[in-house]
This record gives C-alpha cells, structure tokens and sequence, in this order.
C-alpha cells in the first residue's frame, strides 16, 4: 500500500506546474496580442493625425489667401472713393468717350 500512495502523491506535482506553466503561456500569448492591438490602434490615429494636420494646413493657406482676396476687394473701393473725393475724378460722360476698334485677322492680311 506504501507504494500505491507514492505513486499518487509523484502525479500530482507533476500536473501543478503544468497547469502554472501552461497559464502563463496563455498569459504571455495574450499580452503579446494586446501589445500588437494597441501598436496597430496608435498608428491608425497616428496615420488620422497627420491627415488632419495636412487638411488644417491647407485650410488655413487658404484662408489666408481669401484675407488677402478681401483685402484687395475693399482697397479697390477705397480707391475709387479717394480718386472722386481727392483728385475729383469722374467717368467721362458718353459724348467725350471715343471707342478704338482693332482690325480684325483677316483685315490685317490683306
């Protein structure tokens, strides 16, 4: 009977570190994928990111060129007003405007 006892108690340490070994294996596998998980996530907003920063950029040289657009806008009108209140410019009335034409091509190879 001693030796039937033995035998028992020499299979049972055996399956413990199994088990410990084989959890920690799992363990090990899990943590890995996770890591690839959150490596794939970060360059995915990573790549977001930058697209974001490219479509900030672009607007905001546009909005710089449409500040510009306005300016010019708002000087040709101030121009206007400065030539008829300072220098009294005015267009001149039909009867003392001249219209120049061109000769056309055809004209111009005879």
């Amino acid at each position: 009977m001693k030796e039937e006892t033995v035998e028992t108690k020499g299979s049972k340490p055996l399956l413990k570190p199994l088990l410990v070994y084989g959890l920690l294996i799992v363990l090990v596998v899990g943590s890995a994928f996770m890591v690839v998980l959150q490596v794939f996530a970060y360059r995915h907003d990573f790549r977001d990111l930058n697209a974001y920063m490219r479509e900030r950029e672009d607007i905001n040289a546009e909005w710089g060129r449409l500040l510009i657009e306005q300016q010019t806008f708002g000087a040709t009108a101030q121009i206007g007003t400065r030539a008829v209140t300072q220098l009294r410019m005015y267009s001149p009335p039909p009867s003392q405007t001249v219209v120049i034409s061109l000769p056309t091509e055809t004209e111009q190879k005879k």
